[in-house]
């Protein structure tokens, strides 16, 4: 069951991550190509380039984390005893489940404020709560994963990299 649920979160993010970028390059690839061949852009294109990268980056940080691709300092990985790791690994887990449920705690309540005061794009004349709605979405979906990953170490993700490394030093 937990490993059904992640591989919907995952494609989820992926499908939307896809997507937004498909809309950036488009947009960005037309407004580009207005100018030259216009020599006026699109007026718009900016703004709907920056939420595009914000579904891109926000899905993304859940694409990057079900494939162990994020990055983080290793300087201190043999600080610690190797027999501690499982016990550390699942440490991890935790305090990342507990950082990206707060954090989406937190940006909810922006996203709240934001549809109360009305606040509008000024360029597209919209308002912008629901684009900033996928913050709290991505860090909600992110933190159930790590929540799985804190109660079901051996789905997560293998780090290619780390195997490398201690392949080499054999």
């Amino acid at each position: 069951m937990a490993e059904k649920i992640l591989n919907k979160i995952t494609q989820f993010e992926k499908w939307i991550t896809f997507g937004a970028f498909m809309i950036l390059v488009i947009v960005m690839f037309s407004d580009v190509a207005l100018r030259e061949l216009t020599g006026a852009g699109l007026h718009w294109s900016r703004q709907i380039g920056v939420y595009a990268n914000l579904f891109v980056v926000m899905f993304g940080l859940g694409v990057a984390s079900s494939e162990a691709a994020h990055l983080r300092p290793k300087f201190a990985d043999n600080w610690l005893p190797k027999t501690w790791e499982p016990f550390l690994e699942q440490c991890q887990e935790g305090l990342m489940f507990v950082f990206c449920l707060l954090f989406s705690i937190v940006a909810a309540q922006v996203v709240i404020e934001t549809f109360n005061d009305n606040v509008q794009s000024i360029v597209l004349r919209i308002a912008i709560w629901p684009f900033q709605a996928i913050i709290p979405l991505a860090f909600f979906l992110t933190s159930i994963r790590h929540l799985i990953y804190t109660f079901y170490p051996n789905l997560r993700p293998i780090n290619n990299q780390t195997e490398e490394l201690v392949s080499e030093e054999v």
